[in-house]
């Protein structure tokens, strides 16, 4: 029996560190990280489908909330509330910068998918409602919080002390004036909406918010200690960038194009080139300090469509979607807290940053999009799809919240208005514009999509 006894010994021991011992405490080994990463990713992928299979049938969510609050159960908000050892055993500390490489990867790469299918005519025939919608849902959330954020900084634990009320009031406003990016697309391919005119405004108009959102963020962060060039690099960067891209990109890729024509498939070198171009854009954008994810976009938008569309996503986009984007939600959800807001006073705060960043960004879109042409219906469904927060919001609130911008405890509310925002989304898109697109023949049946996610 002693042979059992060894066997359930390595066994039980396979999770914990097995290197040598640093700072007092054992380190993981290379192959302890391998042990760790394959377990999980199998976690993850199981239960972001059945959360996301759950969500469906039952609340006729989209699969991709479903996922957001998959990532936000395996972290300490339930499974390291009810078992916080074996929380901590399947997602320790010291391997979670190797699911955040992971997850940029799945993000990234998701993103560099939308920017294929983006329809540029759609885009420019309405230029004038997405520019309106755009701006609206940046000029409102940054008033709003001009008006909440001196009470704000009166509420112990917020912000830091001593942060002054103008960085406070431009974070507030950036974390306000942002759209799930992410999220926002795979509501959007999810819903039917890729190839719409509506659906292109939307996600174009969200992508603008995010960007200035993220450049907001750089010039706070320049005030706190990284310097004026932080904030110079990333929006210089940025917009030159951008204008190459959009100048000359097309040209430069569409020789990728021609080549997958002329052979009727995708060839490895293919495959192999555009990756690299992709990987280049995502640590261009990132190295200057906006994030991966656009750069991601932005070299989707300048691919080649066609044949070369159809290949790419026929080869890469299963992989981004079910084995990669999985580790974006979850290692955000890692990071959550749910059990921070716990007096009336926090709650009532929690309510009004909740209830200001509804007003801001719905209504604020909306009126936009009714001013610029568009009928009652489309600008009711425009500003319920912007108002969704997703894992975005997430992003940048951990940014806020390692750069000692904001304290534990406005990161928790921020974090329940993205997931009270994102969660609304769909339901309220369905009431006001869905449910008779569908009927109408506008869109295709939902439930045959949600069944095919």
């Amino acid at each position: 029996m002693n042979w059992l006894s060894e066997a359930w010994r390595v066994l039980t021991d396979v999770l914990n560190p097995h290197g040598p011992v640093v700072n007092t405490g054992q380190s993981y080994t290379p192959s302890d990280f391998s042990i760790h990463f394959f377990l999980q990713l199998a976690i993850i992928i199981a239960t972001c489908r059945i959360v996301g299979w759950l969500g469906q049938r039952l609340l006729k969510q989209p699969q991709v909330v479903g996922e957001m609050i998959a990532g936000v159960l395996l972290g300490p908000s339930l499974l390291g509330l009810i078992f916080p050892d074996l929380q901590n055993a399947i997602f320790p500390k010291d391997t979670r910068n190797m699911l955040y490489v992971g997850a940029q990867l799945g993000v990234g790469l998701y993103m560099f998918m939308v920017g294929l299918t983006l329809r540029l005519d759609h885009f420019r025939s309405k230029a004038k409602s997405a520019a309106a919608v755009s701006a609206a849902g940046i000029i409102a959330p940054f008033l709003l919080a001009a008006l909440i954020t001196p009470m704000l900084i009166t509420v112990p634990g917020l912000f830091t002390p001593g942060i002054s009320q103008s960085n406070a009031t431009l974070f507030m406003g950036a974390c306000i004036a942002l759209t799930a990016f992410p999220m926002l697309a795979r509501i959007i391919n999810e819903n039917g909406l890729s190839n719409s005119a509506l659906g292109t405004l939307t996600l174009t108009a969200g992508a603008f918010d995010d960007a200035a959102s993220w450049c907001v963020l750089a010039i706070v962060l320049a005030t706190f200690g990284a310097g004026a060039g932080v904030a110079v690099i990333a929006i210089g960067g940025a917009i030159l960038y951008t204008a190459f891209m959009l100048l000359f990109g097309r040209k430069l890729l569409a020789p990728l194009g021609r080549a997958v024509e002329r052979r009727g498939a995708m060839s490895m070198n293919i495959l192999a080139i555009t990756m690299l171009l992709f990987c280049l854009s995502a640590f261009l954008m990132d190295a200057i300090g906006i994030h991966a994810i656009f750069g991601g976009f932005l070299m989707g938008v300048c691919m080649p469509r066609g044949r070369f569309v159809e290949e790419l996503k026929q080869k890469v986009e299963p992989i981004a979607v079910v084995l990669l984007l999985p580790m974006f939600f979850t290692y955000s959800g890692l990071n959550t807290r749910m059990d921070m807001v716990n007096s009336v006073v926090l709650l009532l705060t929690a309510g009004l940053i909740l209830t200001a960043s509804i007003l801001a960004k719905f209504g604020a879109c909306y009126a936009a999009a009714r001013l610029t042409g568009e009928d009652n219906r489309t600008a009711l469904g425009i500003g319920a799809l912007m108002n969704s927060r997703g894992l975005m919001e997430l992003i940048i609130i951990n940014i806020g919240l390692q750069k000692g911008i904001i304290g534990p405890t406005l990161f928790s509310m921020l974090v329940l208005m993205a997931i009270v925002t994102t969660v609304m989304a769909t339901p309220l898109f369905e009431a006001v514009y869905g449910r008779k697109a569908r009927q109408t023949g506008e869109l295709e049946a939902r439930d045959a999509e949600l069944v095919a996610a």
